[in-house]
């Protein structure tokens, strides 16, 4: 199987060298026609509103829309979990809409808020998970369909799935853990429902 990873703006080469360290053959998608032969594609971290923008200036919005839509497993983190969005609270980009939750953009403040914790997340065994959180999202709230994957303690929701679309607030690929990126593997190959 051969994973993407959108190359516009954000963090993609960290995901590329997650999936080569997972053995997986990948793609830093720069033009709409690299998705045709994807078994799936990762929106990475950065700006939102950067990657909204370029994602509709280069043409993916409505392809990768529809494609999600169809059954295409998407893995989106921080920025590409607010991609992922049907519902965002300022309304300052056009998200994607394939899952039916609320999402909040820098919900915990500046870069200086930034902060690590590790999480418990049943989905990936009982060793906890250590995310790091840039300038991250949070989940004000899901709808039917949306299965929660992981909570901070005080409750608020950092990891969600709906269908084959897998969002975090956090960055996977700046930890040595691979877990998710399999978990998305897995997702994608039909291992996972």
């Amino acid at each position: 199987m051969k994973i993407g990873v959108l190359g516009l703006q954000g963090d993609f080469i960290e995901h590329i060298a997650v999936l080569k360290g997972l053995g997986v053959e990948t793609v830093d998608v720069r033009l709409p026609g690299e998705l045709d032969d994807l078994g799936g594609l990762i929106i990475p971290g950065g700006e939102s509103t950067t990657i909204s923008k370029l994602m509709r200036d280069f043409k993916f919005t409505q392809k990768v829309r529809r494609m999600g839509e169809n059954g295409f497993p998407i893995f989106g983190t921080c920025a590409g979990m607010i991609m992922l969005a049907k519902r965002i609270t300022d309304n300052t980009i056009e998200p994607l809409g394939l899952m039916n939750m609320t999402v909040n953009r820098n919900a915990f403040g500046r870069q200086v808020d930034s902060f690590e914790a590790d999480i418990p997340v049943s989905v990936l065994g009982e060793k906890p998970f250590h995310c790091v959180f840039i300038r991250a999202p949070i989940v004000e709230a899901v709808g039917d369909g949306v299965e929660v994957l992981a909570r901070l303690p005080n409750g608020t929701i950092v990891a969600a799935k709906q269908g084959k679309c897998l969002a975090l607030a956090f960055h996977p690929e700046l930890t040595p853990d691979p877990r998710f990126h399999q978990y998305f593997l897995d997702i994608a190959t039909g291992k996972v429902k």
